[in-house]
């Protein structure tokens, strides 16, 4: 018999067999541990994609929200103001703190001289006149027309004479080293329409007296946010997350490109540069001349006024005649 043939003593064979066992369970634990570290490197690349994934998807609805947010209470991408608050209007009543500014008084509104003649009030039978405004906050036109007229248009306001329509546009958003300071602060005035509208008048008006030059970088969206708080904003914290967060800044845009292109009130033409229409006719007068202002809006309210067709008489009705 051979080498080879020999038997093995039980116990060798025991301990080969033993060896053999070790080794192919060895073997099976490593498998179970690669599968096992294969499936958390796959629940982790799993996660890290679906996390990734998720924040993709909420950066992409958040902007796409943003970009669909629309101001409050509007009306043809305007601001209407029909009612002027109490404590507005004794800011504007000429018996405020001068200003810095010679000439001034509280809030930066210059005294007027008495105007011709005032409006005429309205009837039963007569609307009040419309007066629209198309306002770049970084428009020097914009400043002196608000600066000059502010305070008789909260008269006519209060007064019932008049409604005014602030249309905040954008045309000057190159004019500031690339911070699109006219955007950004037409976007906060909608800010202050929608979560504070009784402030606005106010803001527009302090953003006007306080416009920066042209060329400039203008306000910071935090300054913005601190003008609307100082004017008494109501809602503090929505309307400064509003105005930091540029909410509204795609609503501008749209809204001045809309106003570029369609025709305004009677004038068969589109916005070129910040306009004044009253029902609906441009004035093509001097912008800081309070007294030409007045006597063309005199004009059409006198206009407006004549032209209320009389009551027809009832028929059988009966008159008495005059002594």
């Amino acid at each position: 018999m051979s080498s080879d043939q020999t038997p093995q003593p039980p116990a060798r064979r025991d301990r080969r067999e033993a060896v053999r066992e070790k080794a192919v369970a060895v073997q099976a634990k490593q498998r179970r541990s690669r599968v096992v570290r294969t499936g958390i490197a796959a629940a982790l690349v799993g996660g890290l994609v679906v996390a990734g994934g998720v924040a993709v998807a909420w950066t992409v609805a958040s902007d796409n929200s943003r970009k669909d947010l629309t101001p409050s209470g509007m009306n043809d991408d305007a601001i209407v103001i029909d009612t002027i608050p109490p404590s507005v209007m004794a800011s504007f009543s000429g018996s405020g703190t001068q200003s810095a500014t010679e000439g001034t008084t509280q809030m930066g509104v210059e005294s007027p001289a008495p105007a011709p003649e005032s409006t005429p009030e309205p009837t039963a039978t007569q609307e009040r006149l419309t007066v629209d405004i198309y306002v770049d906050y970084l428009s020097e036109a914009s400043a002196d027309f608000q600066l000059a007229n502010a305070r008789q248009l909260s008269e006519w306001v209060s007064e019932g004479a008049a409604t005014i329509s602030y249309h905040p546009v954008a045309l000057l958003t190159s004019k500031s080293n690339g911070t699109k300071y006219s955007l950004r602060a037409a976007a906060a005035a909608a800010c202050v329409a929608t979560y504070s509208p009784e402030s606005f008048f106010s803001f527009n008006h302090e953003l006007l007296v306080s416009q920066p030059e042209i060329d400039t970088d203008g306000h910071s969206d935090a300054e913005l946010a601190d003008l609307a708080q100082a004017v008494g904003s109501e809602n503090v914290k929505v309307v400064r997350g509003c105005i930091e967060g540029g909410d509204f800044t795609s609503w501008v845009q749209q809204a001045t490109a809309r106003a570029l292109a369609e025709p305004l009130g009677e004038t068969k033409a589109p916005l070129s540069g910040p306009a004044v229409l009253v029902n609906g006719s441009a004035y093509a007068g001097d912008v800081s001349d309070q007294k030409e202002f007045a006597q063309f809006v005199l004009t059409l309210a006198s206009d407006a006024y004549y032209s209320t067709p009389t009551p027809t008489p009832t028929p059988g009705a009966t008159t008495t005649p005059t002594q």
